[in-house]
């Protein structure tokens, strides 16, 4: 299984750990105004804070769309240049694969994602692997070990969003979460990009009764 890629715990700041927290206010207004340095919001995971993950739950009859290596073009192809690309098998029904064609290069492979408006309008997208545990994202009880599900992130948006889930930089890793408001981002925090899809697999196990 695809090692952790994404962490969802940032912690508090211990400087303020022993500010006392005022029991009477004029008004929230006033609270939220003048406790501001004093917060620092940890990310909502999936369902939390009515924050909600853009989910794609496949089916038992979902067909994944198969990566096929191109041989050439024709008139001119060889027989060598046919034989020459290798091909991999299709996925099973209700899940998808992974392409590692170039285990050399920056990307750990690739993976074909099903066409829509908003795979088609992403500006620069990549995937990333997350574990559904990770994500806050609930599956059947059964399921006792993590699950790889595909995050497809827009690396061309940047700009923060109200509860749509971000992919952040905290200086040494990579958090994704989403916020309330803009004051809740801790500061020093860098959008790195945005969530589109979340690809959840159909498993045995989802079986309907």
């Amino acid at each position: 299984m695809i090692a952790h890629l994404v962490s969802a715990a940032l912690v508090a700041s211990s400087a303020f750990a022993w500010a006392p927290v005022p029991t009477r206010y004029a008004n929230q207004k006033q609270y939220a105004a003048g406790n501001t340095a004093l917060r620092m919001a940890e990310p909502s995971k999936h369902g939390e804070n009515a924050c909600f993950m853009p989910l794609m739950q496949l089916t038992e009859d979902y067909y994944a769309p198969r990566i096929v290596q191109i041989a050439g073009s024709y008139p001119g192809i060889t027989r060598a240049e046919l034989e020459a690309v290798s091909s991999e098998p299709a996925a099973e029904i209700g899940q998808w694969t992974y392409d590692f064609s170039d285990p050399d290069g920056p990307q750990l492979g690739t993976v074909a994602i099903e066409g829509s408006n908003n795979v088609a309008c992403a500006i620069d997208p990549v995937v990333i692997i997350a574990e559904h545990f990770s994500l806050g994202i609930e599956l059947s009880e059964v399921l006792k070990d993590p699950v790889d599900l595909v995050v497809m992130v827009d690396r061309g948006v940047k700009t923060f969003a109200e509860r749509k889930f971000l992919v952040l930089d905290d200086g040494s890793h990579l958090v994704i979460g989403a916020f309330q408001t803009k004051a809740d981002l801790p500061e020093g925090y860098e959008i790195v990009g945005r969530v589109v899809l979340t690809q959840i697999p159909w498993l045995p196990c989802m079986q309907k009764n």
